[in-house]
């Protein structure tokens, strides 16, 4: 990670605690790395300028060897921060562990077994299994000194915890495979049988997801349950086991110890709701989330903060609230962002929100603002989303009668994504696009009862309750040509509609 996106990174209250930290650093008066930090924080003047400004002749060698000083500086303070926030339990636990094997070791067995007793408890009430592996090993080795000790007794339950150990193992190795996959899908474009693969992964790994799992390895199976859904476009299959899982994981010891993994669990239920329709209940966790991210002094604020905008503000859009979904994104837009996918996916939402009011202009004059090529954006944030930025910009072209350019980007968008949507099982996107074109060589001719039967029957529905709200949302823009009503009414209606089932 380069400086400046270090930099941009930081809190305001870290960036306070870094220049303190610099403070007590600094052996001299010279305080250039404060300056350097603060100019940098600030994100106001480009590298050249800063430079000049702190060194009137401009000595190039000297800003970059600052850089660097600074750089080792962050890394060190970032080290000792979170060495201060690590898991207290783990630490001592760990802290237990070495003491007692010194005493074991110097044959002072009371002192040694009385300090692997309060490590064992800590350990079984948080799951800490490896560290559960290497306190048994050593009552196992030194079992001979304590008459106490049951051996059998002790090999058993070596050999539960070890199993449960290499299980969390075994389950970040399924965690790794599965989103390499989902790499190879979203940025490469390449097809793969997801579930196929998945269940022979978990075979090959001999993992039972039956068995009691830590916090780590519960949130890893709903990430893989959330992926399949991302590529199914099922959420509704999942949506059940989501829930079910959450009732454990509520429980579970150490879910405020595992903030990270609690608030992107929290996040993906919301999600899967969201995409269900079930609006409310994905506000429910939301705020939820939101409870957590303000704790532990805001430290995961920067990583989840616009992902909880994004899922706040659609559900708002969704709930014929769009206005104030609209406002809060302006607001939210108007600052800088270091989560680059975040920012893009809001800014795409904002496209979405002015084109479904309609206001055309507007959301095409925002969109315009996605200036950079589509490799550059496949490589940010993927397939999925630059096909979805394709066919919003095409529907825009219809409504602005761009004729040129909707047709050279209608080609394009065939060429270049054409072969992967069939592959993927997704022809109804093509479908979609031939009715597209058909509204408007014809604005008149899809207004017919006729023609309104010819696309219900045209597209491999999955039913209104279990279809996707995204795809619901394109194929809405075509009904309200259809019945001659506005789109985002036709959007709220279907929505509605699957809401009764």
């Amino acid at each position: 990670m380069s400086l400046n996106s270090l930099i941009s990174s930081f809190s305001s209250e870290e960036a306070t605690r870094f220049i303190g930290f610099l403070n007590k650093k600094n052996k001299r008066s010279d305080v250039k790395n404060i300056e350097l930090f603060k100019y940098l924080y600030a994100d106001e003047f480009s590298s050249e300028e800063i430079c000049k400004r702190l060194y009137s002749n401009g000595k190039k060698d000297a800003y970059h060897a600052l850089r660097k000083r600074l750089y080792e500086s962050i890394i060190e303070f970032l080290a000792a921060v979170n060495l201060e926030e690590e898991n207290s339990e783990k630490v001592a636990v760990i802290k237990y562990i070495l003491v007692a094997r010194s005493f074991l070791q110097q044959q002072q067995f009371v002192l040694g077994y009385k300090l692997l007793a309060k490590a064992s408890k800590i350990a079984k009430e948080y799951q800490l299994y490896p560290y559960l592996n290497e306190i048994y090993h050593l009552r196992i080795q030194f079992a001979h000194a304590n008459d106490k000790e049951d051996l059998n007794q002790l090999i058993e339950s070596y050999n539960f915890y070890r199993k449960q150990a290499r299980l969390e193992e075994e389950l970040n190795i399924v965690y790794a495979k599965v989103r390499a996959i989902l790499h190879q899908i979203t940025a490469k474009g390449e097809v793969i049988d997801f579930q196929k693969i998945v269940l022979r992964i978990l075979h090959e790994q001999d993992i039972d997801i039956n068995e009691s799992l830590s916090f780590k390895s519960l949130y890893q199976l709903l990430t893989i349950a959330s992926i399949s859904a991302f590529l199914s476009k099922d959420y509704l299959q999942i949506e059940s086991f989501m829930l079910e899982m959450y009732e454990v994981l509520k429980e579970h010891p150490n879910k405020d110890r595992e903030r990270f993994f609690h608030i992107h669990v929290l996040y993906m239920i919301a999600n899967t709701l969201f995409r269900t329709k079930q609006f409310g209940k994905s506000m429910q966790f939301l705020e939820l989330m939101d409870n957590e991210i303000r704790k532990n002094k805001k430290k995961y604020e920067r990583i989840f903060r616009l992902k909880y905008e994004l899922l706040y503000t659609l559900n708002l859009n969704y709930t014929n609230n769009q206005n104030k979904g609209i406002e809060r994104l302006e607001s939210i837009m108007k600052k800088k962002h270091s989560d680059v996918v975040g920012a893009l996916d809001l800014h795409l939402s904002l496209v979405v929100f002015y084109f479904q009011k309609g206001e055309i202009k507007a959301s095409y004059s925002l969109l315009s603002k996605l200036y950079h090529t589509d490799n550059w954006y496949l490589e940010k944030v993927g397939k999925e989303w630059v096909i979805k930025k394709s066919l919003i910009e095409i529907l825009l072209l219809v409504e602005l009668d761009k004729f040129d350019l909707f047709e050279n980007r209608i080609t394009r968008f065939k060429r270049q994504y054409g072969s992967y949507i069939k592959e993927v099982g997704q022809e109804r996107v093509l479908i979609f696009l031939k009715y597209v074109e058909q509204y408007y060589d014809n604005p008149k001719a899809i207004t017919s009862e006729n023609f309104l039967n010819t696309v219900e029957n045209s597209f491999d529905w999955i039913g209104a309750k279990q279809e996707d709200i995204f795809v619901m949302s394109f194929y809405a823009w075509l009904k309200s040509k259809m019945i001659k009503k506005p789109v985002y009414e036709v959007t709220l209606d279907l929505i509605a509609q699957a809401q009764e089932l």
